[in-house]
């Protein structure tokens, strides 16, 4: 009987690649995790250090290093992480030489709460509570704010960080039992009075439009209130 070598050398190709696979696999299963990697995905500015995310990794495990690989679970690693209120989305993997690599995403606060209680508003509406590291330079809530209500801060405060001439004059948001808003200006004596939040976007055109006559006038000190809950109108209280 002939003997086809061709198919015995493809299995013994297809056995020895099997040993080395599975032999690489538990080499690698059994590495042990080094110390992690922290990198910062988005905004540079560090409200959470990497000794914070350390620690989370640390509270959860015991400490994560020399650690085998396959007795890491990636996801419990990723919702410790996520359980920082600071932390918006983390990603945990390990990579093949063993470095435990964690990817973090910060909050990004859009206002800063200074009632009663003092945190920050991020730009989901959420809470978010101050650091010690940094502090963002954003505008003040002052009035009445209610932590699990922050619809209509979060849109105003939106409004402002994504609009250069707001962003440069607004400093203070005020909001009052009602729910009406008004503006304090950087360089003015007088309160723009929003009312709600809706047609937001025509109220804050109204008021550049006066902004912008009245400063080529040199007129802007001679008004205490400048109101635009009515429609397509500014109304001015002289002071």
């Amino acid at each position: 009987m002939r003997v086809n070598w061709n198919y015995i050398k493809m299995f013994v190709l297809l056995v020895l690649v099997g040993f080395l696979f599975a032999f690489a696999s538990k080499r690698n299963a059994a590495r042990k995790v080094s110390n992690p990697h922290v990198k910062f995905i988005g905004e540079n500015n560090l409200f959470v250090t990497n000794e914070t995310v350390s620690k989370l990794l640390i509270q959860k495990y015991g400490g994560v290093k020399n650690v085998p690989k396959e007795t890491l679970d990636l996801n419990e690693l990723e919702n410790a992480l996520k359980s920082n209120p600071m932390i918006k989305a983390a990603e945990v993997y390990v990579s093949v030489n063993g470095t435990l690599n964690a990817e973090i995403e910060q909050k990004t606060p859009i206002a800063r709460v200074s009632t009663n209680a003092s945190y920050y508003v991020d730009d989901e509406g959420f809470y978010m509570p101050l650091s010690i590291n940094y502090s963002a330079r954003v505008p003040l809530v002052t009035g009445y704010v209610e932590k699990n209500n922050l619809k209509s801060i979060r849109k105003i405060a939106s409004k402002i960080m994504n609009d250069e001439f707001l962003k440069k004059n607004v400093i203070e948001i005020h909001q009052n039992i009602d729910k009406v808003v008004s503006l304090k200006f950087r360089h003015c004596n007088f309160i723009v009075q929003l009312g709600d939040v809706s047609f937001l976007d025509k109220k804050i055109n109204n008021l550049k439009a006066f902004y912008q006559k009245n400063m080529k006038e040199k007129t802007l000190n001679n008004y205490s209130k400048v109101n635009l809950q009515f429609d397509n109108q500014v109304v001015c209280t002289k002071i």
